[in-house]
C-alpha cells in the first residue's frame, strides 16, 4: 500500500514539477540551450517519476521527501539548461533551517556559511562554478552539517570531474565547454539525506 501511496504521490509531483520547470524555462533569459527545451527534456517526466518513487519509498521523513522533490528537480534543470534556480533554492534553504534548529543549529549554519563561502570564493576565482552551485552548497548546509556537506562536495567534483574527463576523451565536449556540476551534488546529497 506504501509503495502505491508513493506511486501516486509521485506521479503527482512529477506532472507539478515539470510544469513549474517549463514556466521557469519560459520566463528565464539565462538559458545555456534556449532552442533545445523539447529535446532536452524528452525523456523528464518518467525519470522524475522513476526517481521520486524510489526516494519516496526509501525516506521516512516528509521534510527530507520535500527536499528530495526539490534537489531532483534542479538535477533536471542542471542537466538540460545547466542552471540552478533561486526559486527551487530558497525553499531548500527554507526547510532547512528548522532541520537544523532540529539536529544541530550551530553546525547546520557553519556548514552553509563556510561551504556557501568558499564556493562564492571559487565562483569569483573560476567560471567552473556558478551562482546556482554557491547557493546550492549553502542550502545543502542546513540539512548536512560540515561532515556530510565535506563529503557531498569532495564526492560530487570527483563524480563531475570524472564526468567531464570522459565527455572530453569522447569528444562530446572540450576544455572550454561548460559542465553541470550541480546534479554531482544533488544527488550525492539525495543519498547523505536518505542515509
Amino acid at each position: 500500500m506504501e509503495i502505491f501511496f508513493n506511486a501516486v504521490l509521485s506521479a503527482m509531483l512529477t506532472f507539478a514539477g515539470s510544469m513549474w520547470i517549463d514556466k521557469l524555462y519560459c520566463t528565464s533569459t539565462e538559458l545555456t540551450f534556449p532552442e533545445k527545451i523539447s529535446e532536452r527534456s524528452k525523456f523528464r517526466k518518467p525519470l522524475i517519476f522513476c526517481a521520486l518513487t524510489i526516494f519516496f519509498c526509501l525516506s521516512t521523513d516528509w521534510r527530507i521527501s520535500a527536499a528530495i522533490f526539490l534537489l531532483t528537480l534542479m538535477t533536471f534543470t542542471d542537466f538540460e539548461q545547466y542552471m540552478l534556480f533561486d526559486s527551487m533554492t530558497l525553499p531548500l534553504a527554507i526547510i532547512g533551517v528548522p532541520v537544523a534548529w532540529q539536529t544541530n543549529f550551530f553546525d547546520g549554519v557553519l556548514a552553509a556559511v563556510i561551504g556557501g563561502g568558499i564556493f562564492l570564493l571559487f565562483a569569483f576565482v573560476t567560471s567552473a562554478i556558478g551562482g546556482g552551485d554557491v547557493k546550492l552548497i549553502a542550502a545543502l548546509g542546513f540539512w548536512l552539517g560540515c561532515e556530510k556537506l565535506l563529503n557531498v562536495v569532495l564526492i560530487g567534483s570527483i563524480a563531475g570531474g570524472i564526468s567531464a574527463l570522459l565527455m572530453i576523451l569522447a569528444k562530446k565536449k572540450d576544455r572550454n565547454s561548460y559542465f553541470a556540476y550541480g546534479p554531482y551534488f544533488t544527488l550525492t546529497a539525495i543519498y547523505f539525506l536518505l542515509t
